[in-house]
């Protein structure tokens, strides 16, 4: 399995960034998907997630709802995570995980994922 982090980059504040994470191995819409960050000297964070086989429902932290938006299409086994009005706190690198579980909430501690990707780094100046 693997998943294939991608469409990191330098953006300046308020500007927008789009997270693809290319699953191989797997099919991702048979997964629960999720985006994870990680800030230098700081832990994992949940961002968002897309439960399997419906997605409709999604979960955000609260530090992105409202900016962030996770998608998937399944005709290129990809997950999405678009970021609009990205703020310097939004730097880190990003995650995407998958789990087989049917998961009904957000699922936020990472170390339960099956799978996760290399990550993609995400740095936003002032």
């Amino acid at each position: 399995v693997q998943l294939r982090a991608s469409g990191g980059g330098l953006v300046q504040a308020g500007g927008s960034l789009t997270l693809s994470c290319a699953a191989s191995g797997i099919t991702t819409n048979s997964y629960y998907m999720a985006w994870f960050r990680q800030a230098p000297g700081k832990e994992r964070e949940f961002v968002a997630a897309v439960r399997r086989f419906d997605s409709s429902n999604t979960y955000y932290s609260n530090s992105v709802k409202g900016r962030f938006t996770i998608s998937r299409d399944n005709t290129k086994n990809t997950v999405y995570l678009r970021m609009n009005s990205l703020t310097p706190e939004d730097t880190a690198l990003y995650y995407c995980a998958a789990d087989s579980r049917l998961i009904l909430s957000p699922m936020k501690t990472w170390s339960e994922y099956d799978y996760w990707g290399q990550g993609t780094q995400v740095t936003v100046s002032s």
